[in-house]
C-alpha cells in the first residue's frame, strides 16, 4: 500500500468528524439565511435554536481528549472570507436589541460587565468556524478538528455562550411577559465611563411588537 493511500486512510473523516462538520456547516448556512432578513420576526428564536445546537458540538469538542493535528505547523488556508456584510445585516436585523451586557469570565473576581453585540458575536463565531471548515474541505480533517476544538476553548465557545444567554434572555422576557427596560446608556460605542452613552432604544416595545406577536405569545 502506498504512502499516499495510508495518509488518505489516516485522515479520512470518522463519524465524530462528520457530525461536527455537519453541525458547523449547518450553523454557518443558517446564520447566513437569517441575516438575509426574509423572516425578521423569527430571527431571535431561530438564532436561539441554532446557537444552542452549535454549542452541543462545542461541548463535544470540549469534552473530547486533546486533538493533535497531523502537521506541526498549520497549513495556509488562504484569505479569510469577509464577514462585514453578515455582521451589518445582523446588526440591522436585531436593532435595537443587539446590544447586551456580559461578563467575560465568571471566575475573575469582581469582573465588570461590558457592552457586547449579538451581531458581532455571531460574525466572529462564523469566522472561526469557516477557518476550520476550509481545512476540512481540503481533506485536513485532524487540522479542522484541532482548530475547532482550540478556538472553541479560546474564542468561539465563550462568544457563542454569551450570545446564547442574550438570545435566551430576549425570549424569556417575552414568554414571562416582562418587557425589557430601556437600555440606559448601554452602547458598545460609548467611552469606558459610559458618560457619552446614548439611549439605545425602547427595547421592550420592540420585543412585544416584533418578537412576541409573531411567535403567537401575545395578540398582535
Amino acid at each position: 500500500m502506498s504512502d499516499a493511500t495510508l495518509n488518505s486512510i489516516k485522515d479520512a473523516p470518522d463519524d465524530f468528524a462528520v457530525q461536527i462538520s455537519d453541525q458547523v456547516e449547518s450553523f454557518i448556512v443558517s446564520v447566513a439565511e437569517v441575516a438575509r432578513g426574509d423572516d425578521p420576526d423569527s430571527a431571535v428564536p431561530y438564532l436561539l435554536l441554532e446557537v444552542s445546537q452549535l454549542l452541543l458540538a462545542g461541548g463535544r469538542l470540549g469534552a473530547h481528549e486533546d486533538i493533535v493535528p497531523d502537521e506541526r505547523y498549520e497549513p495556509d488556508v488562504g484569505p479569510e472570507p469577509d464577514v462585514d456584510e453578515l455582521r451589518e445585516r445582523l446588526a440591522a436585523l436585531l436593532d435595537p436589541v443587539d446590544v447586551y451586557s456580559e461578563v467575560f469570565d465568571p471566575y475573575v473576581p469582581r469582573s465588570a460587565p461590558v457592552a457586547c453585540r449579538i451581531s458581532d458575536d455571531l460574525a466572529d463565531v462564523v469566522t472561526d468556524l469557516r477557518h476550520g471548515m476550509a481545512h476540512y474541505r481540503a481533506g485536513r480533517v485532524s487540522e479542522a478538528l484541532w482548530w475547532w476544538q482550540f478556538s472553541y476553548l479560546s474564542n468561539w465557545g465563550p462568544t457563542a455562550s454569551a450570545a446564547l444567554r442574550a438570545l435566551q434572555s430576549l425570549v424569556a422576557h417575552v414568554r414571562l411577559d416582562t418587557p425589557l427596560d430601556e437600555l440606559n446608556g448601554l452602547d458598545t460605542d460609548s467611552d469606558a465611563d459610559g458618560d457619552d452613552g446614548k439611549l439605545e432604544a425602547e427595547a421592550g416595545k420592540v420585543m412585544a411588537a416584533e418578537i412576541a406577536a409573531p411567535l403567537g405569545l401575545k395578540n398582535a
